[in-house]
């Protein structure tokens, strides 16, 4: 039996087929799924939120520190004496 939809006070009296819930529904309460842009989906709870994961990934900050330390050994090379060079004679 067919159901009888009302378009009255729509912009226009066409009918669309969701996509998600196979149900027939106006075509102005029909709109874009945001994660997949291709589905028509109704606002009647077909519609995903959208999906953060699916986003640009973000700009990655530029950190700088304000003394940093030369790259310098903890220890100067004494050339192989024990006792930082001292040698008891």
């Amino acid at each position: 039996m067919p159901v009888f939809l009302d378009t009255l006070g729509y912009s226009d009296i066409a009918i669309a087929i969701c996509d998600r819930c196979k149900m027939k529904r106006p075509h102005a309460v029909m709109r874009n799924d945001p994660n997949f842009p291709g589905l028509r989906v109704c606002n009647e709870g077909c519609a995903d939120q959208l999906d953060p994961y699916r986003l640009a990934a973000r700009k990655t900050e530029r950190i700088t520190i304000r003394f940093p330390r030369p790259d310098l050994p903890l220890l100067e090379d004494t050339g192989g004496l024990p006792y930082d060079g001292l040698v008891n004679t």
